[in-house]
């Protein structure tokens, strides 16, 4: 029997310890706050009850930016994506937390949620923040930021919607300007490397970073 080709991942599961929190925010809020996977085109509208700019992250780790973001930014819609349980329990208690009723989360391969439930030309926004920079050059084809997902991303983009990408890893982003720039529907709003915009906010984990010397490179590009 021939092999068939494995699946693309934007991820690798990792085991990750997950606290009692955690684990009981992941069970009673992923109701209320998540979206399970399906092959549907979501209909944002109906999704948060109102028609409002829909911004997609990406990756949102345990999610305090994302949170912060949504909170400071309540007249926008806010998906965020994370396989990780870990993480998409800690950005559930903070949700309840907040109140956050304009942000909600899917548990799921991002490549798999932009195919099939996000519709061409519907975003207003895609955030990528400090994406597993995968250090190791045999490890660089596992780097989330190719060319195919790019065109992917690019695709879901409204006409005038941006992509903002963060990392702290130079030649990650290096490699991510150079795949953005490739891309013909996207222009780079900076030349080169753009500032930090402020809907961006500093994570302690940056700012003991960048008082260490450590570098953060924000790439900001928008579809033509």
């Amino acid at each position: 029997m021939p092999d068939t080709p494995r699946p693309i991942r934007s991820y690798v599961l990792r085991q990750g310890r997950v606290s009692r929190a955690q684990a009981a925010a992941h069970e009673g809020l992923l109701p209320l706050y998540g979206i399970e996977y399906k092959k549907e085109i979501l209909d944002f509208a109906t999704l948060f009850g109102r028609r409002a700019e829909t911004i997609l992250e990406i990756g949102f780790g345990m999610g305090e930016t994302t949170a912060a973001i949504a909170a400071a930014h309540p007249e926008k819609n806010f998906l965020g994506i994370e396989v990780h349980t870990p993480g998409v329990g800690s950005l559930l208690k903070q949700i309840a937390a907040a109140g956050l009723g304009n942000l909600r989360l899917v548990q799921h391969d991002a490549v798999e949620v932009l195919r099939d439930m996000i519709a061409p030309d519907s975003l207003d926004g895609i955030h990528i923040f400090f994406p597993d920079p995968w250090p190791k050059k045999r490890h660089h084809k596992r780097r989330l930021v190719q060319t195919d997902f790019v065109a992917l991303l690019a695709g879901r983009l409204k006409p005038g919607g941006y992509l903002h990408l963060a990392t702290d890893w130079r030649d990650y982003a290096e490699q991510m300007l150079a795949v953005l720039a490739a891309e013909p529907r996207l222009e780079n709003t900076a030349e080169g490397f753009a500032p930090r915009p402020d809907h961006r906010p500093q994570t302690k984990f940056e700012t003991r970073g960048l008082k260490l010397g450590h570098d953060v490179w924000d790439l900001v590009f928008r579809k033509t």
